[in-house]
């Protein structure tokens, strides 16, 4: 007799209370591996294919495609086992589970050998005899591996995959512009422009009339779901629900200003050596220096200098947590909305173990694909809100932290130097901190150190 065990929605992430169902991988009827993905669903953190622990017969689903679970209610049902009759060497099934648990990274790897699903008890499901299970969906991290050829289809991205699948494109027929001729999304959107401009010459020869091109603005992951598109009203007005990562952001940044009383500090600083300095080194070969690792560098020598920044307060046992590691976290905004990806251990990477680090994290926060893991555990935020043409800000510290140094537009402005008037590269650099763990004196003495290494980058050198 066959056994039906329901698999719930796991917990994906540090303080995640539910997720929404972007996209079933399996039908009812399907036979599954052990950890094999059985679906997609956004949480307020990342997109996320998630592993189901039990082998045998989908016989259940629980939530359409645009709906939000809880943590921990159903998500389907699987009929393992078989029938006493069909026991022996063919006929061993997946009885049991891969007993991991299921944070956001998947069950784990996946078991040493397959077994086959025979035949289920006809009171459980039909038709599935002598079903062979098929071969493990690709966890997340790993590159797809459907047939292109005779090789993979490497491709990480469900937003890619899902941008491809919506618009026709065979993604065997594209060749990846990312390491290891990985596709990216600007890969796909390419494809999608030459097929657009194919078509719109082919309109044009035949004159007939133009028809609707594939749309390549934005991903369909960045378009409205049943669970979040905005409501108009007849009066004009239209309501967009505070869900998934927008409600997430919305939820913290209240809490922060809530519970943190901040103060903000800044400084115009000259950072004509640093772009030299940056010149210089990306002059003499290897892989690039960016200038966010560079100021990420200049970032964890001031908090060895002033580690009370790199800490939290925990209120409830009335103590500030101060912390040996610093795992940097940096503002980046992203069509799905804000997202702060975490680089671990920033305090012992130099600059080029940086700003691959931050390329990584980047990539990955473009096309959607960052882990709740990626996402959480900072303990200090660099925010570079320069990129966005302004000067200067007064940001939300990233609760629970207690610190977070932003940085305007470096551009040619009137300085003093040497004494004299002349045109250099300008800065404003600005400290917004919790003043529950410091007071001015400290928060003053780390912005004049990141001041000053900006300004003579040498000084960095020195204090190594």
């Amino acid at each position: 007799m066959a056994q039906v065990l329901e698999f719930k929605l796991p917990d994906l992430g540090e303080g995640l209370t539910e997720a929404e169902i972007v996209r079933w991988l399996v039908e009812v009827g399907d036979v599954v591996a052990i950890d094999q993905p059985v679906v997609e669903v956004e949480t307020a953190k990342a997109m996320v294919e998630v592993p189901c622990p039990y082998g045998g017969v989908v016989t259940a689903r629980f939530g359409e495609e645009g709906t939000e679970l809880p943590v921990g209610s159903p998500l389907l049902t699987v009929a393992v086992g078989a029938p006493a009759s069909d026991a022996g060497a063919d006929a061993e099934t997946e009885t049991e589970g891969s007993g991991n648990v299921l944070v956001g990274y998947g069950t784990g790897a996946p078991p040493a050998r397959r077994r086959r699903v025979r035949r289920l008890a006809a009171d459980v499901v039909t038709s599935v005899a002598d079903a062979p299970a098929p071969a493990p969906a690709p966890a997340p991290g790993t590159a797809e591996t459907g047939g292109r050829g005779d090789g993979p289809v490497p491709v990480i991205s469900p937003l890619v995959r899902r941008l491809a699948r919506e618009n026709g494109l065979e993604l065997r027929e594209l060749t990846g512009s990312g390491r290891d001729g990985l596709i990216l999304r600007a890969d796909v959107e390419q494809a999608l422009r030459a097929t657009a401009t194919q078509e719109a010459t082919a309109q044009e020869a035949t004159l007939l009339p133009p028809t609707t091109l594939p749309s390549t603005t934005l991903p369909p992951a960045t378009l409205p779901t049943p669970a979040t598109m905005t409501s108009p009203t007849t009066d004009g007005v239209t309501r967009t629900p505070l869900r998934g990562i927008r409600g997430a952001v919305a939820d913290k940044l209240s809490r922060s200003r809530r519970e943190i009383p901040d103060a903000t500090c800044w400084v115009d600083a000259d950072a004509t050596e640093l772009m030299r300095a940056r010149a210089a080194m990306n002059a003499a070969g290897g892989p690039k220096i960016s200038v966010l690792a560079l100021l990420a560098r200049i970032c964890t020598a001031a908090l060895t200098r002033f580690p009370e920044l790199n800490s939290s307060v925990d209120m409830e046992a009335r103590e500030i947590v101060r912390f040996d590691r610093v795992h940097l976290g940096f503002a980046a905004q992203t069509e799905r909305g804000l997202v702060v990806p975490v680089v671990r251990d920033a305090h012992v990477r130099n600059t080029e173990a940086l700003s691959a680090e931050f390329a990584r994290l980047t990539e990955s926060a473009r096309t959607g694909s960052l882990t709740p893991g990626d996402l959480t555990g900072g303990t200090f935020t660099l925010n570079n809100y320069g990129v966005f043409g302004v000067d200067g800000s007064t940001p939300i510290i990233n609760h629970p932290e207690a610190a977070m140094l932003g940085v305007g537009r470096i551009v040619p402005k009137p300085w003093v130097h040497e004494g004299e008037l002349a045109v250099r590269q300008v800065v404003q650099l600005s400290l917004t901190f919790d003043h529950r763990v410091c007071d001015g004196g400290t928060a003053g003495g780390f912005l004049r150190y990141v001041a000053d290494c900006v300004e003579q980058p040498a000084v960095l050198l020195r204090t190594l």
